[in-house]
């Protein structure tokens, strides 16, 4: 097996660069080298550490403690009864207006407008025959379908969405009416995900809306997994929806961000503080849309009246499409289809019970130091000839596997149990893979060793039955 030792050694020392590479700690600067390697194999770790944690999730799914959050959704009823998507905005205007009646905290609206509202009566009166120039004037007399939002905007405490996009359109633009953040310590600017531009609603409802906010969230391989509190929009840092949210919901004049050399640290309202990733982002510990499905009630029975006032009073009110062809659909770790504004809603959840999933910098380096601490171990111990390892070995070879196989049990319950126990991520991925690869290498030595030694042992075996034929040969020969 010594001769294992310089493969293992380079195993442990590469595979250990190449994860930390897929995960490079903030607070250092990169390396070139390591940008290399990642951009070479950008999948080495990265995957099977996302589908690690999501097990840990599908095994522990959060269950929800308190529902703060009601999601009045524009579902296929109500479709069917007030009509397609999109609507005149003077309807959206009375679904506020009913809504703000019950008295939430907030709401916001998880809908963007871009362009001016084609259904107005000045656009319809733009659009008559000179013949209809009587009708069109008194059309033009009437308040436009905007303005009439607009209105209901600033009656109710209400929080417009955007979404942040990397490129330039038609509708889009490069800021936003949105709160002061206030920061203390260093600029999150250059940790945190960054937009030049957004694609937000009409500046007049924008002034007549309490906030704006980004409902942009992170996407890897297709799934939702973190979701950031702050974002970059040029050289000005704005607010995600939920924080926004409960910044109007507290009647605070700003979102605060705390920041330092390694990034962001947390992100706060009022009394809240949100410890966060050093990009500004949390790891959401998703419940299960089963578990969700009374926070919902449809837009049409709002309308109607026929909604108990007690969903709506003192809630944060989340209003968005959920009818089919109409929502964006996303897929959680649970492997669950879910509309985007219910992503939202397990956020803010998530904040009001104070349980985060958390990957700190330190929790890296203590992996790694884990990782290199084992392996040289083993590179030290499992080469000894006189070692009680080896003895064992010899005594039960097959045992080694199944030695093998408990230790990666134990480490693999123990990463599980410290999610369960303190909402820590621990990559038992990257462990399993590292270690098994070091251990591989004097398997794998071994076994040639073997072959080699099974091969001169069955050469020497019949070098002798050779000799011994040709011996016989001669006895056997008559005599002259």
């Amino acid at each position: 097996m010594i001769q294992g030792r310089p493969m293992a050694l380079i195993m442990l020392f590469g595979l250990s660069l190449l994860n930390l590479s897929s995960e490079w700690p903030s607070n250092l600067t990169r390396p070139a080298f390591v940008t290399t390697l990642d951009e070479t194999l950008p999948d080495s770790f990265k995957t099977a550490r996302q589908l690690l944690f999501d097990q840990y999730q599908r095994h522990y799914p959060r269950i929800p403690t308190a529902q703060p959050v009601t999601i009045v959704e524009i579902d296929e009823e109500t479709l069917a009864t007030v009509g397609q998507w999109p609507w005149p905005r003077n309807r959206l205007a009375g679904l506020i207006d009913a809504i703000a009646a019950q008295k939430p905290l907030a709401i916001g609206l998880d809908i963007y407008m871009p362009e001016p509202d084609q259904t107005s009566p000045d656009k319809v009166a733009d659009n008559l025959p000179t013949s209809a120039a009587r009708l069109a004037a008194e059309l033009r007399t009437l308040p436009s379908h905007d303005a009439i939002l607009a209105q209901s905007l600033r009656a109710a405490p209400t929080i417009l969405g955007a979404a942040a996009l990397d490129h330039a359109a038609f509708t889009t633009r490069t800021d936003l009416r949105s709160a002061p953040i206030l920061v203390h310590g260093t600029d999150p600017l250059h940790n945190v995900p960054r937009y030049e531009f957004v694609l937000a609603s009409l500046p007049q409802l924008q002034d007549a809306a309490h906030g704006q906010a980004m409902l942009s969230v992170a996407l890897e391989q297709g799934v939702v997994r973190h979701i950031p509190l702050i974002m970059g929009l040029g050289e000005k840092v704005v607010p995600s929806l939920p924080m926004e949210m409960l910044r109007l919901a507290t009647d605070s004049s700003a979102v605060e961000v705390f920041a330092n050399s390694s990034g962001v640290q947390a992100v706060g309202v009022a009394d809240v503080l949100v410890p966060t990733q050093p990009g500004g982002d949390i790891w959401l510990h998703f419940a299960s849309i089963r578990s969700t499905l009374g926070r919902y009630v449809s837009a049409r029975d709002v309308l109607q009246g026929k909604v108990d006032p007690e969903r709506i009073r003192n809630k944060l009110v989340l209003v968005g499409l959920t009818g089919a062809g109409v929502t964006d659909m996303r897929t959680t770790p649970l492997g669950e289809l879910v509309p985007g504004i219910e992503i939202q809603a397990q956020v803010i959840e998530s904040i009001f019970e104070g349980r985060f999933l958390r990957r700190p910098t330190w929790l890296k380096w203590a992996e790694s130091a884990l990782i290199m601490a084992f392996g040289l171990l083993i590179v030290w111990y499992v080469p000894r000839k006189n070692s009680r390892f080896a003895a064992f070995i010899r005594a039960v070879p097959k045992g080694t596997a199944f030695a093998g196989l408990l230790l990666h049990l134990a480490n693999l319950l123990c990463c599980y149990y410290i999610f369960i126990r303190f909402g820590l991520l621990v990559d038992a991925a990257a462990i399993f893979i590292i270690l098994s690869a070091v251990m591989g290498c004097f398997f794998s030595s071994a076994l040639l060793h073997a072959q080699e030694q099974a091969k001169a042992e069955a050469a020497q075996a019949a070098e002798r039955e050779d000799e011994s034929s040709r011996k016989d040969s001669r006895g056997n020969a008559p005599l002259p």
